[in-house]
């Protein structure tokens, strides 16, 4: 019997058209990050349950996190994904990444990009922030919703 793979590298990378996004590498919680980029930076990141990413491995699952802002301007939506759960990560790839923050569903022009960036450097704890593109990440499907 012939068997079919599906190949879904297309939609992964359709995902992934016309997005920005940020690796942050921080001593801060997942809670106390969201306060502190609404009350500092103006976001309303929430948890948003329905896109939680699960993954198994090792038989078990594993569920990771993501935090939603939407823009009241535009159609521009905020993604802070969690990359590591007990000791399993979201993206293996980016291991020193303890969140990936995604920003889809319109156009980011770089100025607002570099303010996001900058801002994000000044939390205290934030260590680092570094720009990511998709070409970089190997499991592109495991952040897409």
């Amino acid at each position: 019997m012939k068997q079919l793979k599906l190949d879904l590298a297309p939609l992964h990378n359709d995902f992934f058209e016309d997005t920005r996004l940020l690796g942050i590498t921080t001593t801060v919680k997942n809670y106390k990050l969201c306060w502190l980029l609404n009350n500092f930076m103006g976001f309303n990141f929430k948890l948003n349950n329905d896109i939680e990413i699960c993954l198994t491995k090792r038989k078990r699952e594993y569920f990771f996190n993501v935090y939603e802002s939407k823009t009241n301007s535009s159609t521009l939506t905020h993604f802070l994904y969690h990359n590591h759960n007990d000791g399993e990560y979201l993206l293996n790839e980016f291991k020193h990444i303890d969140f990936l923050w995604l920003m889809k569903y319109d156009f980011v022009e770089d100025e607002l990009y570099n303010n996001i960036k900058a801002a994000i450097k000044k939390i205290k704890g934030v260590q680092l922030v570094v720009e990511l593109s998709p070409e970089q990440i190997k499991n592109k499907g495991n952040m897409v919703f």
